[in-house]
């Protein structure tokens, strides 16, 4: 067979279902060889998209998604994607082609040294130059795309290497990845922290829902009475309807939940990854002390002073942790408050008729309509900080949003990924105008595969954060204003039935209706973002009160 062919047989080996991508000149014989295989190759409209879909694909079902591109311009438009799975901590197999080796040491046709591209945006990445080394090759970049913490791997297959003939066969599944339990006297350093501490705050990541330790963090938070908060990606480990659940952390400097850890004289956190919030927004004087529960260890960081660390597997040192720590009859009496004042606050505009609607009412419709289990995916823009805030989470993975390298355009490819690794659960991708028009070539793909998932877009012609952060820092805006196609119109022109929301009234009955429909969908929804300063300036006047 050819090197291509065993290639194919060696994705087979590893479970894969999908690969995303584009095809070009130089893995024809990659595709050729797809044809005999019962993998399904989903022809996307842009690498980018690929990568984007590969990536949810494989943050949700926790093997490596897998996405294709040919060389040079093929292969540039998928580092995005692969960054943006790669800082994510998400599980990707990026596979490339490349020119033939004997025209490589010198100037080429869409020629450049991809390895040398990819390896800031991978775990590891590597060119098979060798045909009897594929077997090897694949099965270490798959062991190295799933360990702790997962990632981007890329693999190179120049075009010369793919046609040649090869014996060999896939290696077995191998054992190497062992998470270890923190020695007992960890363990127990955390346990007298913990028990010394009058009002310890457990800061959830995304760790928690990457590795299933959402009964175990639940049992540990409330064997000690502590409120917990959590990052952006660390939404719905916990129910929002817990009693100790603080909500959302992240969205500025001063907040409700910033006074709460400002009240606190222990940070625990949990699954905390320091691309999505960093400490210094948190912890700016570095005078809280940290126990850091992580598979790996933390970071140096003057804010983040680490009094003790338990390495290794979440679910299993949080149960020991949990016999260890002596239990608490309730939460303090000043988090009890607080919590009170956050659910009212998130509240306060679930009966708001204004219109254009303001991002308020938009995510507390969408919660109110959507099955617990459905999976939403938020873009990057400001929509991300008002649904990071105000959509409730009642289940692990229902609300992916990217807070690492945070790419618009992720949600609507991504979006495809999930219907795939998820077909029976309802998806919904939210975008701001400017995320959508960024991919919104994969409206086509998704309405090819007819796939039924629905798509909103806030529309406010213009970069809506960045004006945000603009206004802030000058009171003035620049540069941040566009103009939109009729997005009803685009959608139907895709493929896709396209609806706009015209009363405040009408977003509930047009998202049900949407979901009935049994094919893609694209609302338009008009928002009012005057509520981003308004929000900032009501927060910036919270005086918290221990």
């Amino acid at each position: 067979m050819r090197v291509s062919e065993l290639f194919v047989k060696c994705l087979e080996k590893e479970g894969v279902e999908y690969i995303f991508g584009v095809p070009g000149e130089e893995n024809i014989d990659f595709l050729d060889a797809l044809k005999e295989s019962n993998i399904e190759f989903i022809t996307t409209r842009h690498e980018t998209g690929a990568a984007f879909m590969a990536g949810v694909y494989g943050k949700l079902t926790g093997k490596p998604g897998v996405c294709l591109a040919t060389l040079g311009p093929g292969a540039t438009n998928l580092v995005t994607g692969v960054a943006e799975a790669n800082m994510d901590l998400t599980p990707l197999i990026a596979i490339t082609g490349q020119a033939d080796l004997e025209r490589q040491h010198k100037q080429s046709h869409q020629f450049y040294d991809l390895v040398s591209m990819f390896k800031p945006v991978t775990k590891w990445n590597t060119s098979i130059r060798d045909k009897d080394i594929v077997p090897e090759v694949v099965c270490k970049a798959f062991q190295q795309a799933v360990s702790e913490k997962p990632g981007a791997v890329h693999i190179e297959l120049p075009e010369d290497i793919a046609m040649l003939e090869v014996e060999g066969n896939p290696l077995e599944e191998q054992s190497n990845e062992l998470l270890t339990r923190a020695v007992d006297k960890k363990i127990e350093e955390a346990a007298q922290a913990i028990n010394k501490a009058k009002n310890p705050i457990v800061l959830v990541g995304n760790g928690v829902t990457r590795m299933g330790a959402s009964e175990p963090l639940q049992h540990f938070v409330e064997r000690i009475s502590a409120p917990f908060t959590s990052t952006f990606m660390g939404k719905g480990a916990i129910t929002y309807e817990h009693p100790q659940n603080l909500q959302t952390v992240g969205l500025q400097d001063k907040d409700h939940i910033v006074c709460g850890i400002d009240n606190a004289d222990l940070i625990i956190t949990i699954g905390f990854d320091f691309a999505e919030y960093s400490p210094s927004a948190w912890n700016p004087d570095g005078d809280k002390p940290i126990i850091h529960i992580d598979t790996q260890p933390a970071e140096v960081d003057t804010c983040y002073p680490v009094k003790t660390s338990v390495i290794g597997d979440l679910v299993e040192n949080l149960n020991r942790l949990t016999e260890k720590v002596n239990a608490r009859e309730q939460m303090d009496p000043f988090f009890e408050k607080l919590r009170t004042e956050i659910m009212d606050d998130l509240s306060e505009h679930d009966e708001d008729k204004s219109y254009p609607m303001k991002p308020q009412k938009i995510a507390a419709d969408l919660r109110a309509v959507l099955d617990d289990d459905a999976i939403l995916l938020s873009d990057v823009g400001a929509h991300k900080m008002w649904l990071a805030r105000y959509f409730h989470c009642i289940q692990p993975n229902t609300c992916l949003i990217s807070n690492g390298f945070a790419s618009m355009g992720i949600a609507m490819p991504g979006a495809i990924g999930a219907k795939l690794a998820f077909p029976d659960k309802k998806v919904v991708a939210v975008a701001g105008d400017g995320g959508f028009l960024m991919t919104v070539q994969e409206l086509e793909t998704m309405a090819r595969l007819k796939l039924p998932i629905v798509v909103v877009v806030w529309t406010d012609n213009r970069y809506g954060l960045i004006e945000w952060k603009q206004m802030n820092e000058y009171d003035r805006s620049s540069s941040i204003t566009f103009d939109n196609p009729d997005i009803v119109q685009l959608a139907k022109a895709f493929g896709a039935e396209g609806l706009k929301v015209l009363r405040a009234e009408e977003f509930q009955p047009i998202l049900e209706r949407a979901f009935e429909l049994d094919r893609p969908v694209v609302i338009d929804c008009p928002v009012d973002y005057k509520e981003n300063v308004r929000l900032t300036e009501r927060l910036g006047n919270i005086i918290c009160n221990n």
